[in-house]
């Protein structure tokens, strides 16, 4: 059975479709990457899955409990969001904590975790992302790739079953996006299971294991990353994988 399963997600604003019946099966430890054009409901279906947004309609199936999207309790979102973590695109940082703060402040507020435990947690996460020496360090005083780490050792910290990327490099100057793309490379080979929308594309063929490329809110074409590259069924993705990489599909 699939960790996380979604079926026939529904999002509109002001009758403007941007989910139109989506399906998405998440296995233990893939890694899927999300790919398409602006605009194609990529951002949108992440948020919906995390509870930022509410979906019109739609069947979620999380760890074998089923929910109908739209009509989720405030109390299970609370429970649901105990078991995944969201890395925005602009970090989302208190500025005016430090890095060792920005990690445990959700664990000792949310969580109502002792603070040297917190502490500790916050400490190993930061060690992770290749910043513990940085733990003092505020926002302003860290590159937007560091920022970003600390972001992801934020997520590291509550233990989530699934782990959201919303264009975790798209804010970043071209040299910092190699030190995010490695941190996550490392979770990927450690078997995290992560949900990345993004545009870069050596990510998605080379460490995700799934790609799902959307359209106007639905699914155009999914399956394993390598197929998906060498052999994409459909002539929208072949266009999109030659306007974005320059290279022809077959």
């Amino acid at each position: 059975m699939p960790m996380l399963e979604v079926k026939e997600i529904r999002k509109a604003f002001d009758g403007l479709k941007v989910l139109d019946g989506v399906d998405l099966s998440v296995e233990k430890g893939d890694v899927i990457a999300i790919l398409g054009p602006s605009g194609s409901g990529k951002t949108t279906l992440l948020r919906c899955l995390n509870f930022l947004e509410t979906a019109d309609s739609g069947e979620m199936i999380f760890d074998g409990e089923h929910f109908r999207l739209g009509h989720v309790s405030h109390r299970d979102i609370a429970r649901l969001r105990k078991k995944t973590a969201f890395v925005f695109q602009n970090y989302n940082l208190f500025l005016n904590k430090t890095a060792l703060q920005n990690v445990t402040e959700g664990l000792i507020v949310a969580r109502k975790m002792p603070r040297d435990k917190a502490d500790e947690i916050a400490r190993k996460a930061l060690e992770k992302v290749g910043l513990l020496d940085r733990c003092d360090h505020y926002p302003s005083q860290l590159s937007g790739g560091q920022q970003q780490r600390v972001a992801i050792a934020r997520a590291l910290a509550t233990d989530p079953e699934i782990i959201f990327f919303d264009e975790p490099t798209s804010a970043l100057d071209p040299e910092l996006i190699g030190e995010v793309l490695a941190v996550m490379r490392q979770l990927a080979e450690e078997g995290m299971t992560m949900l990345v929308v993004t545009h870069e594309m050596g990510f998605a063929r080379n460490v995700s294991s799934k790609v799902l490329f959307m359209e106007d809110g639905v699914v155009v074409e999914s399956g394993a990353s390598k197929e998906f590259f060498e052999n994409p069924k459909s002539e929208r993705t072949r266009a999109f994988i030659r306007n974005i990489t320059g290279e022809p599909a077959v």
